[in-house]
C-alpha cells in the first residue's frame, strides 16, 4: 500500500523539508500541534515499530540521532519525540515516522 510518505519521499507530492539524506527525510507537519512540529521519516519502507527487524538497528539509530541535530537546528531546547505505533496509539500514517514537537510547553499525560 502506498502512502502519503512514500509520495513525498517519490516527489510526487511536495513538502517543507528541513532535512534529507540518503537514509532519511525531515518535513514540517502540516497540522502542526506546537509551534514546531516536524516529522522525520525513513526512506526504507516501515509499516511501524512492530516491523523493524534486526537490520533496522542502524537506521534507527540513525534517525534519533538526526531528530536530535534537526530539533537544535530548529531552536529547541526541548521537544517531545514521539512515534504512534499502532491505530489504538494514534498512527494514522501507516510508514514509520517520528514526530519531533516543541516549542510550548508540552503537559503528560498527553491523551
Amino acid at each position: 500500500m502506498t502512502t502519503i510518505f512514500d509520495k513525498i519521499i517519490s516527489g510526487e507530492l511536495p513538502c517543507d523539508e528541513v532535512f534529507s539524506d540518503e537514509k532519511c527525510l525531515a518535513f514540517k507537519d502540516i497540522t502542526p500541534q506546537a509551534p514546531t512540529h516536524i516529522l522525520l521519516i525513513p526512506r526504507k519502507p516501515i509499516q511501524s515499530l512492530q516491523q523493524i527487524t534486526e537490520e533496522d538497528q542502524e537506521l534507527l539509530g540513525h534517525l534519533l540521532l538526526k531528530g536530535t541535530k534537526i530539533a537544535n537546528a530548529a531552536g529547541l531546547e526541548s521537544w517531545r519525540t514521539v512515534i504512534n505505533t499502532g491505530e489504538e496509539a494514534g498512527q494514522t500514517v501507516f510508514h514509520l515516522h517520528i514526530h519531533i514537537i516543541g516549542g510550548r510547553k508540552l503537559n503528560w499525560p498527553p491523551g
